[in-house]
């Protein structure tokens, strides 16, 4: 980290320069990109660990001024270079925040977070719809930081937006009941939290089918609720849900893979009977799963009525996931243990797909050695 003292007069006249956190007064520099501000170390320290160290160079030529265009045609093209640059760190950014949220690093979150709304407000303005996820990922790292009045203030201009927005869609309304039900069960108010965690649901059904991983986190969360309200049926259910939605997930993803290893003319016969098409994990993705299922896991192994079936098929879910994110060692460990529990079972339907999987890791574990 390379940071440098302003000098105040050797900055530019009636230009404030503000914190790119707090927006405070700047006293200091990245000395990298050197078109970075902040208040204080602390500050520059939190956005280093968050967003700008994998940044710093792509924010020069957004923050440098433009040079002298010689036709209207070469400053519509540095235009045009200009938008597709702060829409990709828009998307990144949002990304970044994202995954820190869903591996619980809530503080690493934030400043990932503000860079994405800031870009999001200079490429669509300051109403537009594209604002919402940034300020419901602000609002989820600041109901895991409890600072509920913050997650509070950023939920409801996100709402005020939503609602001025006639044709906002399924998905953008699920995220958004999705965060009201995390704020609400965060002040223990529960009927409001599954009121709107079922709302989250619905949107996200018309969105993106019943059983699809964006769905899940809807049944996960209102689990959660119906848990700490100890109705254990109900959340025993959910729970089991969620898990069928990840495995059923990461089992065409896997199939996909083997597709690829199959010779031209199988594909083909393949695709006549079935066109499976699945995008691979992103890393949001991937760390809302792993959250997700270790969490579902460690529920099941400290029941005090043991559900080995259930317990094997989350114990699968997270083999695949290790698997598909090619940490084979770990795979082959949780894939281990899933077939142990499904040996004392009566059914062995389970053990033979967690045999395949087995026999998938320890043909990639001889080719990677």
């Amino acid at each position: 980290m390379n940071v440098q003292q302003l000098v105040p007069l050797a900055l530019p006249r009636g230009r404030p320069l503000s914190c790119e956190l707090c927006g405070g007064p700047a006293q200091l520099r990245c000395g990298a990109c050197r078109v970075t501000y902040y208040c204080d170390v602390d500050h520059q320290k939190a956005d280093w660990v968050s967003i700008h160290e994998k940044i710093c160079q792509l924010l020069i030529p957004i923050r440098t001024s433009f040079p002298f265009f010689n036709s209207e045609k070469e400053r519509k093209h540095g235009m045009e270079q200009l938008l597709h640059r702060q829409k990709h760190l828009v998307d990144f950014t949002h990304k970044v925040a994202q995954k820190f949220v869903f591996e619980g690093k809530h503080e690493e979150a934030i400043p990932a977070a503000l860079h994405s709304l800031r870009f999001s407000i200079d490429t669509c303005g300051p109403d537009s719809v594209e604002l919402v996820p940034a300020y419901l990922v602000l609002a989820e790292a600041s109901i895991g930081l409890g600072h509920l009045t913050q997650a509070e203030e950023y939920l409801s201009q996100a709402q005020w937006i939503v609602l001025k927005t006639s044709d906002c869609s399924n998905g953008i309304q699920s995220k958004l009941h999705r965060n009201l039900g995390l704020l609400y069960a965060a002040k223990g108010n529960f009927e409001e939290s599954l009121y709107h965690l079922a709302t989250d649901i619905y949107f996200a059904s018309c969105a993106f089918g019943t059983h699809d991983i964006s769905t899940s986190g809807g049944y996960f969360h209102m689990a959660n609720v119906f848990f700490r309200q100890n109705k254990m049926d109900i959340a025993d259910s959910l729970y089991t849900e969620v898990t069928e939605i990840w495995h059923a997930h990461f089992s065409r993803l896997i199939q996909v893979q083997s597709q690829t290893l199959t010779s031209p003319a199988e594909i083909n016969i393949l695709s006549e009977e079935e066109e499976i098409s699945e995008e691979p994990l992103n890393e949001a993705q991937q760390a809302e799963a792993s959250q997700v299922l270790n969490a579902i896991l460690d529920i099941r192994e400290q029941a005090s009525k043991q559900q080995p079936a259930k317990t094997a098929n989350v114990v699968h879910a997270l083999a695949m996931l290790h698997y598909l994110v090619l940490d084979l060692p770990k795979a082959h460990e949780l894939g281990m243990k899933a077939f142990l529990i499904t040996k004392q079972l009566p059914n062995q339907d389970a053990s033979e797909a967690i045999h395949h999987l087995l026999k998938l890791i320890k043909s990639k574990l001889f080719y990677t050695n």
